[in-house]
């Protein structure tokens, strides 16, 4: 079934049907698939790494490793802003995240080298790379099915299935090679991370590059565009950057901060003008997802402790015995993706059947916060009545369960998000608003790492300042969840009609 097609939005071609959704949408797939291998490969090593290699693993360094860590992800998810424009007015989507796709590899191979300046520098290139590529293959998951499908949503979950299935397999076998084949637990090998997580992204670009004529056209270069000109200049622009992305990642993350707030503001600018441009039920449109936006930076706030703070607490505070196993800390950032890929057929199988009874997606999102708020609750409990007094340390279910909790808030928002944007966004900036979408993340991650130098201290995380950190992200969450349930009827209306 095709579903209905808004005016001026083009129907998209006819293509074969592969489990009950569009062909492509599985190469797609295992491209993100490769490209989040690679980038959540190094996701549990990074704050490790900093500490370890630039602190001489003094806890002190836990502050400046989150601020880092915070500030760099704020950096990818910006990027998405220029990523999309570039895309969509310059070089197509295509020909962007084959672009993207090299550039991020180089930027991987790049971290593995153990010095400061070129370790940021590789940090800056990854960001340059991903602003490329990933919005871009998200905005090609939403031009494969026409705006009416009833299915789109399902097919973004299924989507965000490929990423957590990356995201699950990646920290498990880096762990392995950097403490079991090249390394120790004790002294990981660090840049074999780093370098198999270069491998990875080299596979995504084989792999896309491949497949790409799937698309049956879509998402190719624009008209009069299809030089290699355009490639060559897209890769000078991107050296000139990533210069730029290594003094705001040096400037600190409370002034990022405000650089990121500014481009915030002109983004919804430049959104609300394209709307009003295209009437008022266009305008009201952005209106109601530049709300959403709002509530997503709280969510991407807290959720993201889990690469900085959690991972420091995972690391110190909680018991890894299993009584037959020592769990590593590596694995625990597999655990939200294993929860994925159980709970997302689950939840996209449900969204369908729920029929009239579905939730708005405003609704969707409150849900979200709220279960992210019920995970920190449990951290608040684990802190507070399961302290070990003879270790000091919380039980391993308790760590393990808030990630399982949390990742129920996350199908809830995450892949809703993706899919709202390609509905709301104008149809001329979709790109750019997927680039918003993708900044507002951004903006939460960056206030995830100063919120996580607030929870590790400056002389290294304890069970008091986790406990009073996670109290204040238990009531920031549940306040902001009740506050949207409680205006959803108003976005819904702004929203005319989109679910």
């Amino acid at each position: 079934m095709s579903g209905a097609v808004l005016p001026n939005q083009p129907a998209p071609p006819d293509y074969a049907q592969l489990m009950g959704h569009p062909r492509p949408l599985w190469m797609l797939f295992m491209s993100e698939f490769w490209e989040r291998f690679a980038f959540y490969g190094i996701r549990w090593a990074l704050v490790l790494y900093i500490v370890a290699q630039f602190h001489g693993g003094d806890p002190s360094g836990q502050q400046p490793a989150g601020l880092i860590y915070g500030s760099y992800l704020a950096l990818v998810y910006a990027g998405a802003i220029f990523g999309g424009l570039v895309a969509d007015k310059y070089l197509g989507y295509q020909r962007s995240i084959l672009v993207g796709a090299v550039i991020m590899a180089l930027g991987l191979f790049m971290i593995s080298v153990p010095n400061e300046n070129i370790f940021k520098l590789g940090l800056a290139t990854i960001v340059v790379g991903n602003g490329l590529f990933k919005p871009i293959i998200s905005t090609l998951v939403g031009k494969i099915y026409a705006v009416g499908d009833e299915r789109r949503d399902s097919g973004f979950t299924i989507f965000y299935m490929g990423i957590n299935l990356g995201a699950m397999i990646s920290p498990i076998l880096t762990q392995v090679l950097a403490e079991r084949v090249f390394g120790t637990a004790d002294v990981p090998a660090y840049k074999v991370v780093f370098i198999a997580a270069g491998i990875g992204m080299l596979i995504s670009l084989f792999w896309f590059w491949m497949g790409r004529g799937q698309l049956k056209g879509v998402g190719e270069a624009p008209e009069g565009a299809n030089g290699i000109g355009r490639i060559v200049t897209v890769f000078v622009g991107a050296a000139v950057v990533v210069p730029i992305v290594y003094f705001l990642l040096a400037m600190g993350a409370e002034k990022l901060q405000m650089v990121l707030t500014a481009m915030f503001i002109l983004l919804a600018i430049m959104l609300v003008v394209e709307g009003v441009k295209n009437g008022a039920v266009a305008r009201d449109k952005v209106i109601a997802m530049l709300i959403i936006f709002a509530f997503n930076i709280l969510f991407w706030m807290f959720f993201e402790q889990a690469g900085s703070s959690v991972t420091f607490l995972a690391d110190q505070i909680v018991n890894p015995d299993l009584g037959f196993m020592t769990f590593p800390t590596a694995w625990f950032q597999s655990v939200n993706s294993v929860a994925i890929i159980v709970l997302a057929p689950v939840i996209a199988w449900a969204w369908v059947k729920m029929g009239s009874w579905n939730p708005s997606i405003p609704r969707k999102f409150g849900l979200g916060l709220l279960f992210n708020g019920l995970a920190f609750l449990l951290l608040m409990f684990a802190l507070s009545k399961l302290v070990d007094p003879a270790t000091l340390k919380i039980p391993f279910w308790t760590l393990f369960a808030v990630y399982w909790i949390q990742s129920i808030g996350e199908l809830c928002l995450s892949p809703i998000g993706l899919s709202m944007v390609t509905k709301l966004a104008p149809v001329r900036l979709v790109g750019f608003g997927m680039g918003g979408w993708f900044l507002s993340t951004g903006i939460g991650n960056n206030l995830s790492g100063i919120f996580a130098g607030h929870v590790s201290g400056e002389g290294g995380m304890t069970t008091a300042s986790a406990l009073s950190g996670y109290t204040f992200g238990f009531w920031a969450l549940v306040g902001s969840g009740v506050a949207l349930f409680l205006i959803a009827p108003l976005i819904q209306k702004l929203m005319h009609g989109v679910k």
